[in-house]
């Protein structure tokens, strides 16, 4: 049941009805309180199954391709490999772990924007033929590696957010398709679709709206150069929320229609990743030193913060052991979407003191939480992050001998009842084991695979 990242021997509990994940938390610091605090995952890999029927009925008939990167784990890549969902792969070893899980080439699709050659020899040779290309110089080092690539054009989108920057480093524009056309032709690569991308961020829905419409003219663009182009991969952004799933497909199903009917024979794919895995992971930290300081200056965070205390009040720096150099690598680029929970039940009225979270590098950017209200607390206690499954599970540091959290994976006996309607694998199901809701097991009963 421990499953490092690169160990895939690992088993996934069965909880009783009357079981839930807070009780397996409860259970699991229980355990590390007395044999190590080392900080761990819950994986609920029964929402994996949910957001997949949840995309069935709301974008059905896109077909989602995972980004691996979003979460590597084999828990996650076996489940999702049994729910027919194909791999978007950005590196060697991403291809690697989904070919070894048995998926089929033509179900994988490598969009790393820039590609080393060794990898796209690598591709080639693995028969993993449909990737990404957005300028001529990756085109032409495209042709030399991987002759028989079949090339989706990424195109960029007009996302006017935060994100902006980042959109239009990646993505040709209409007018240089023209040019990447005749740099195919010239080199005998087939292109066979339009990928674009709109960031989660993106507040405004008509981005989709724009990046459809241009693909469309791409599309007749290449019907001039005599390609024939099947795929239309409308990329990520996919928040995890039913209502934004809702809305997105609101907005493009009439344009799917209208420029991509089904007589058109274009396949429409997607690559949703924090959508499948963000909800789906819990880590739990624990507390491994602490400062106390009476601060008269009032931290940055608004008037919250500001009402929370008065002058004499004190500020406290709490480190765990977990950091951006780990789970929070993402902290580094991205705000953190999620707030941390005390595990140890305390009283309704108990004060709230201005606190900040830090990582155990004791680096000045290993800071997760720069403000936030909690009670006192102690060295050995724990602090909870829900909506940690994305992007925070992938190839991590070894900086100032980090240790990776351990990985724990459950799911309910209803979830697994709909796996078995959605035809999961005898080889899949060796890695189950059952666990009773009411007994409070040991590491070795509670995580090990059943006989």
């Amino acid at each position: 049941m421990k499953g490092f990242l690169e160990d895939a021997n690992y088993s996934i509990g069965l909880l009783d009805e009357g079981a839930t994940l807070a009780d397996v938390i409860d259970n699991c610091i229980y355990e590390h309180t007395h044999t190590g605090k080392r900080a761990f995952y819950v994986g609920d890999l029964g929402k994996l199954v949910k957001k997949n029927i949840q995309w069935q009925n709301v974008m059905a008939p896109i077909k989602p391709f995972y980004p691996v990167k979003c979460n590597s784990t084999p828990g996650v890549l076996e489940i999702l490999g049994t729910l027919g969902i194909g791999f978007a792969c950005s590196s060697k070893s991403e291809m690697a772990l989904v070919q070894d899980l048995g998926i089929s080439p033509e179900n994988i699709i490598y969009t790393n924007p820039c590609k080393q050659a060794s990898q796209i020899k690598y591709a080639a040779k693995a028969g993993i033929n449909i990737m990404t290309c957005d300028n001529d110089i990756e085109l032409k080092k495209i042709a030399r590696s991987h002759p028989n690539a079949k090339l989706l054009l990424h195109i960029a989108t007009e996302d006017i957010t935060a994100d902006e920057e980042m959109n239009m480093k990646f993505g040709t524009t209409l007018k240089n398709c023209r040019h990447l056309m005749e740099c195919a032709k010239e080199f005998g690569i087939q292109i066979v679709g339009v990928k674009f991308h709109v960031s989660n961020t993106c507040k405004e829905l008509q981005t989709y709206i724009h990046a459809i419409s241009d693909a469309r003219c791409v599309f007749d663009m290449a019907e001039e150069f005599g390609f024939k182009m099947d795929i239309l991969d409308i990329g990520g952004g996919f928040t995890g929320s039913e209502l934004q799933l809702e809305e997105v497909n609101h907005v493009i199903r009439p344009l799917l229609d209208i420029y991509f009917p089904k007589e058109s024979g274009v396949n429409v794919i997607a690559e949703p990743g924090c959508y499948y895995v963000s909800s789906a992971f819990t880590l739990a930290v624990n507390i491994i030193a602490k400062k106390t300081e009476c601060d008269k200056l009032l931290p940055s965070g608004g008037k919250q913060l500001e009402q929370a205390r008065n002058d004499d009040e004190p500020v406290f720096t709490y480190y765990i052991n977990d950091g951006v150099y780990g789970s929070f690598a993402s902290k580094l680029s991205e705000k953190l979407n999620t707030i941390p929970e005390v595990h140890k039940k305390y009283k309704e009225d108990e004060p709230l003191f201005t606190s900040s979270l830090w990582g155990p590098s004791c680096d000045e950017l290993d800071q997760i939480v720069e403000n936030c209200l909690l009670p006192e607390l102690s060295v050995g206690d724990w602090l909870i992050f829900d909506n940690m499954g994305s992007g925070t599970l992938g190839e991590q540091s070894t900086f100032n001998d980090y240790q990776r959290p351990l990985i724990y994976y459950m799911m309910s006996f209803s979830d697994w009842d709909e796996m078995q309607d959605a035809g999961i694998t005898s080889d899949t199901m060796k890695n189950f084991f059952f666990v009773p809701s009411c007994i409070q097991l040991s590491s070795e009963d509670r995580f090990s695979t059943a006989a």
